[in-house]
């Protein structure tokens, strides 16, 4: 039964530990952009900045799977 749990448990926490470097990673991409982005895409419907974002946000979750899967 133990066998079970293990790598449910390590997929659990490398999900966790994904999603937050996800989220972190797309505060400093609003750090370090001009504006808001959150503002820009929900608020001024542009489409340009959700384009990049959703790029970005591909980009750091490819990253973060090659690390995790090693």
């Amino acid at each position: 039964m133990d066998t079970i749990w293990t790598p449910l448990l390590s997929s659990l926490i490398f999900a966790g530990v994904g999603i937050v470097a996800l989220v972190v990673g797309f505060a400093v991409l609003d750090l370090l952009t001009p504006g808001k982005l959150w503002q820009e895409i929900n608020e001024k419907q542009n489409n340009a900045v959700a384009i990049f974002a959703g790029a970005v946000a591909i980009a750091l979750a490819i990253i973060i799977a090659a690390a995790i899967h090693g």
